[in-house]
């Protein structure tokens, strides 16, 4: 089965949920949500499931569950396909 990793720095309280720029590899991710009761890492998973178009429950976070940078697991999504769509994004 494909599947990517992607790193992320999430800025938690943002005015609005948006992807942001891609800087020495490490994608910008900004949220609505507060970083308490884990509704940071929820909102992270919902976003990025309807930004790529995948069910929620092919994404996870390994590493990170606490921190601003998190390393996410996307299962069925090969890196090239999701390098398409977050060239796509960047548009």
């Amino acid at each position: 089965m494909d599947e990517s990793i992607l790193h992320v720095r999430v800025t938690a309280r943002a005015g609005r949920n948006a992807l942001g720029e891609i800087v020495d590899g490490v994608l910008a991710v900004r949220l609505a949500a507060p970083p308490v009761e884990g509704a940071a890492n929820k909102a992270l998973i919902a976003f990025l499931a309807e930004a790529f178009g995948i069910p929620k429950s092919d994404i996870r976070i390994d590493a990170g569950q606490q921190s601003r940078r998190k390393r996410v697991r996307i299962l069925g999504l090969a890196p090239d396909a999701l390098a398409g769509r977050l060239a796509r994004h960047g548009d």
